[in-house]
């Protein structure tokens, strides 16, 4: 569903409203949602629609994948954990997954940004600039 440039601007707004300390309200986003169906503005299904968008954008700012070629420890899980949330910030959440598939080395997801690490990605940087 494409959304109005007037719905985009109103679920910017509100998610200003949401956030507090640089952390989305959940309370607040709550309210939100009732109230906007409750009162049935114009475009508000754009508007809740955009609006949702914007909050998982939020939440996945505050979540870390971190993929690794093969399993690790507690401690080390602990480390990339302390050192992620000592960079962006200490209610950072981190999951950690296996992958073998990257052959050796680490991948780490924070919301939009990617830090690849791994052997699978330099063998195939290699092969691009083999190939060009």
């Amino acid at each position: 569903m494409k959304i109005s440039k007037e719905a985009q601007r109103t679920a910017r707004q509100l998610i200003r409203l949401t956030m507090r300390d640089g952390r989305v309200n959940e309370d607040t986003a709550r309210q939100i949602v009732a109230k906007i169906i409750a009162d049935k503005p114009r475009h508000y299904l754009g508007i809740i629609s955009g609006f949702q968008r914007m909050l998982r954008l939020e939440v996945q700012k505050r979540h870390a994948i971190v993929e690794n070629a093969t399993a690790l420890t507690n401690e080390q899980c602990d480390e990339i954990r302390n050192q992620l949330r000592a960079v962006h910030g200490s209610d950072l959440t981190a999951e950690f997954r296996l992958n073998p598939d990257l052959i050796g080395g680490m991948r780490v997801k924070l919301g939009s940004n990617v830090w690849d690490a791994s052997v699978k990605s330099r063998l195939e940087q290699l092969s691009s600039a083999l190939l060009a």
